[in-house]
This record gives structure tokens, sequence and C-alpha cells, in this order.
């Protein structure tokens, strides 16, 4: 057996052991989980055996009939499997619309043409009446592979805004339009350029004001819902940046103290900034990185130029996992508590990329609402990633 076949079976022996006992998660008396002495965060849930190395590892058929049986549409707030067909047509018509021949994915130990990628969304298309019923299809018809190392998993979701067309006392932060002036890869006016200066002020590019913390985590996001008095309702979506770097701010916050290790959360980053706003101006002012909106009646819209789903879309890095892949992933999601101690194990789709998506990161589409503010809010942890071909 090669090295890889080796640990492709210690792989998967580890995920069932995991799933089967805890990997040897300790609770306390009361039934809480053991937590880190350091930074007082329970650990994450162990549901896989850790992959470091750079490599696509093939499933033995027994390890993928585990996977394929775990996976559940209600888990992803789908009714049925039937529910996953409107993301999969936005996937294929994105991957048709490459060379067939050309190759869409090159790492060490796979290669995938674009003609691949889309037979095995058209197969999973197909297989979705009966999936349902008969979850192991997915097994029966299709090579899974384990991509290492593992993937560092966070969220991201569309955020709802009470929003004005005039500036008010309370909402007097401006969200912009993309200035003309705007070249790709050239460094325009910072966040504190524009903020505090009005280096766009008089030039018609406002689309609405809101409040400035909420604008903030909107740049963060990238889309969203803006709200209006009268009960309407807009989109607002990523139309480009400045082109600085992106600075975050949960990191300054945590140097300077304000926060403890383990407490940064967007929740934690928001009650500090409503109890000091004195020093919000300051600290939005360390991210020098700054979004422009477009307005739209529908989205949000991946960077591939299509619809997202919740729970189904993920951001990527195109040089990492290609947009139009057929993946599942496995990864702890955080509880109430904000403890990564909730399975997740999904059918999942990249459909969207992000200026702070680098390399073996992976960003979860959580969709709207106060769920998904959490889970988007709170997820960060490794997870395991799998890329689905057709046999």
């Amino acid at each position: 057996m090669s090295r890889y076949g080796m640990f492709a079976a210690t792989a998967a022996l580890g995920v069932v052991l995991c799933l089967a006992v805890g990997c040897g998660k300790k609770t306390l008396p009361d039934g809480g989980a053991q937590t880190d002495g350091r930074t007082g965060r329970v650990p994450p849930i162990a549901l896989f055996a850790p992959l470091g190395e750079v490599c696509s590892l093939p499933l033995p058929p027994g390890e993928a009939m585990n996977l394929a049986r775990q996976l559940s549409p209600a888990r992803q707030g789908l009714s049925s499997w039937r529910d996953l067909d409107f993301a999969l047509s936005q996937s294929l018509a994105y991957v048709e619309s490459k060379p067939a021949a050309a190759t869409a994915i090159s790492r060490p130990g796979l290669s995938v043409t674009w003609a691949r990628m889309a037979q095995s969304l058209s197969l999973l298309r197909s297989l979705l009446p009966r999936l349902d019923a008969e979850p192991q299809l997915l097994a029966e018809n299709f090579l899974w592979l384990r991509l290492g190392p593992d993937f560092d998993f966070t969220g991201y979701y569309e955020p709802t805004l009470r929003a004005g067309r005039k500036a008010t006392a309370a909402l007097p932060y401006p969200l912009y339009r993309l200035p003309p002036d705007v070249r790709p890869g050239v460094p325009y006016f910072s966040r504190k350029a524009i903020d505090r200066r009005g280096a766009l002020r008089g030039r018609g590019l406002e689309i609405a004001y809101v409040d400035e913390t909420d604008a903030f985590f909107l740049h963060v996001q990238g889309s969203g819902r803006l709200l209006f008095a009268d009960g309407s309702v807009s989109h607002v979506l990523y139309a480009g940046k400045n082109n600085q770097k992106y600075v975050s701010l949960g990191r300054v916050m945590k140097e300077k103290g304000l926060l403890p290790e383990g407490g940064v959360n967007m929740r934690a980053i928001r009650e500090y900034l409503a109890a000091h706003p004195g020093e919000r101006a300051a600290l939005f002012d360390e991210n020098p990185s700054y979004v422009f909106f477009r307005e739209a009646s529908a989205g949000p819209i991946g960077s591939m130029g299509r619809l997202l789903t919740p729970w189904v879309s993920l951001a990527v890095d195109r040089n990492t996992v290609p947009q139009g892949a057929l993946t599942m992933i496995l990864a702890p999601l955080p509880g109430p508590d904000g403890q990564h101690t909730r399975p997740f194990s999904a059918l999942t789709l990249p459909q969207d990329s992000g200026g702070a998506i680098r390399g073996y990161r992976m960003d979860l589409f959580c969709g709207v609402g106060d769920e998904a503010a959490h889970v988007a809010g709170h997820l960060d942890a490794k997870g395991a990633v799998y890329i689905l071909l057709p046999r």
C-alpha cells in the first residue's frame, strides 16, 4: 500500500471512530465540554483525522458510503435534495462556459478538466429525485477524494440593515457606488480618507444611508439587504474595493487587549463598540480597506455571477479549489454558546470568492437572519473537504 493509500485508510478509520465515540472528547460531570485553560474556549469536536499535507486522497468505498449516509438536506435548510437543483444549475452554467478540455483542477494526485466537473454536476442533478431515499447513490456513483491540508472554515451571511435615502441622525453613514476613477490593483483613498476627510463627498455616489457600525460589517460581508422605513427592501452587492490591505478588526481589538483571546466574535465586537462609541472611528480606521456597492433587486450574487444558496455556497480561493466544483465538507459549527460543538456535513458548491479568502480557507454562506448571523459571527474551525467526481 502506498503512503497516500495508507493515510487514506487511517483517515477513513479516524472519521468512523470520531463519529462513533467523539474521539475522546471529555465532558464535565454536568455534561459541559472540557474547556481550554489558556483560552477558556471549548475545543471543537473531533470529526476527522487531521490531514496536514498537500494531497488528494481517494477514499475507500466504505468510508465514502459512511459519509454519504451522514448527509441530510434538512441540515442545509432544504426540504428535499430536489431543492439543490437550482444551486447545481447555477454552478453548471458557469462550468459549461469554460473550455471543456482545459484543466480546472491541477494539484498533487489530481487533474480534472472542466468537462469532467460538468459531468459531476449533471450526474448529481440526475440523482436528486432518488437521493432522499437512496443516499448510497453518492458513494456508488462518485469517486470521493479528500483534499489536504485541512481547510480553515469561517462564515458569512447577508445582513439586513435599516436604511434611508437621505442622511439622518440615526442613519448618517453613506454606502457608496464604485467611483469611476478606481483602477484595478491601484490603491485608492483609504477608509480614513473617505470616512473622516470626505474624499467622496459631493460626487453623487451615495446609494443609501445606514448606521456606521452596520456599514462596517456590511463591508466585511460584501453584500446585504437594505430595509427602508416604508417596508421596501433592496439588495446591495459587492461592486469593487479600494485596493488597500484588509486588516481584521477582531485581530486589532485582541492585540490591543480590548477583547480576550478566544472571545473574538461579531457579537463581542458589536457589544464593545456600542459601549465605547468614542473609540469606533479610530478602530474602524485601523482597516484601510473599503468596499463599494451596487444596488440590485435580487441577491446575494457570488463572484461567478450567480445567486448564492444558504448552507450550500462557499467562497473559496480559486487557485486552491475552482468555482463550480462539487464538494462535501465536514466541520464543526458553533452552537448557541458559540462553541464549536455541532457536527455539520454538507454537499457544497464553491460559487464565490473574497479578498480575505486565500489558500486553504473556505467561507460558508449562511444566508440571512439571526441563525445565519450567529454562525457566521462565530465560525472559526478546521474542516475536512472532499471533492466528488463521476466514476
